[in-house]
């Protein structure tokens, strides 16, 4: 334990004093504080003569502001904070002979890991924390919204999702670390590890769903495609970290979301509630 302290005294401080921190903090709070303030500012304009709704402030973090939301831009760009800080974990110490001065003391191989690990995880933590608590603070002075005891506590598990999810990316960039002597070559790794997974395997299942049970046809489908198309395709995109982080921050930052399904079948007092309303 005392090994793994040690380490994690030392990469918190290389985190904070180097460059590539203070310029990714200040790319991802840039990014952040800007679609926050366009959200807050578009989201003052429509609740502006009206009376305001439930959970208004975490409305912040879900919608959009110039291309995307703050919970879109940490699912899509999110991994790359824990690739960038941690694809040089170990092969970083090899190649420049620090990683054999570190081993020959009194420091187990694990204790190296572990602390470069955790010292990743609370960097990425104080980045979010901070991140989140401007983010409220535009919400207190542009949308001049109090939030309740519940938005808080769901704030506080979003961030915890949030930091799980990079956490991972981080382990993942610290294994291709050591896995690969070249920096370059556990960068590229990393890097096409999280292209397939948020991008390639959504567009594989789609590909998989309309083979398997297709719905363009000529005639019209049934319901029970749809439905088996449906599945299909969610079950496959949930081997992708980003699908899975987005619908379980969607659940918590919105709460009058019920469901996480694209397709919901309906029963018959629904059908019949609907058909109301179909015809004048």
């Amino acid at each position: 334990m005392h090994g793994v302290i040690a380490v994690f005294r030392k990469e918190i401080a290389d985190h904070f004093s180097s460059y590539r921190f203070v310029i990714l903090f200040g790319l991802i709070a840039m990014v952040s504080f800007i679609t926050s303030y366009m959200a807050g500012l578009h989201l003052r304009e429509s609740l502006e003569g009206v009376a305001k709704p439930k959970f208004v402030f975490l409305m912040l973090f879900n919608m959009r502001g110039a291309l995307f939301s703050l919970v879109q831009f940490v699912a899509f760009f999110g991994p790359l904070i824990g690739i960038v800080l941690g694809f040089d974990a170990i092969n970083k110490e090899r190649s420049q002979g620090t990683l054999i001065k570190i081993t020959s003391q009194p420091i187990y191989r694990d204790a190296v890991i572990n602390g470069k690990f955790l010292a990743g995880v609370a960097t990425i933590s104080i980045m979010l924390v901070a991140i989140t608590l401007v983010v409220a603070g535009f919400g207190l002075t542009i949308v001049g919204v109090v939030p309740g005891v519940e938005e808080v506590v769901r704030l506080f598990v979003f961030v915890l999702i949030s930091i799980f999810y990079i956490s991972l990316w981080l382990g993942l960039a610290i294994l291709f670390s050591i896995l690969f002597k070249s920096v370059s070559t556990s960068a590229l790794a990393s890097v096409a590890l999280w292209i397939f997974l948020s991008f390639f395997v959504s567009l594989g299942a789609s590909v998989l769903a309309d083979s398997i049970a297709p719905v363009n046809q000529q005639g019209g489908v049934s319901s029970d495609v749809l439905m088996k198309n449906a599945r299909i395709k969610e079950t496959v995109s949930l081997f992708s970290p980003m699908v899975l982080y987005s619908e379980a921050s969607g659940i918590i930052i919105d709460p009058m979301r019920k469901t996480t399904r694209s397709i919901v079948m309906m029963g018959a007092l629904e059908q019949l509630s609907m058909s109301r309303f179909q015809n004048p």
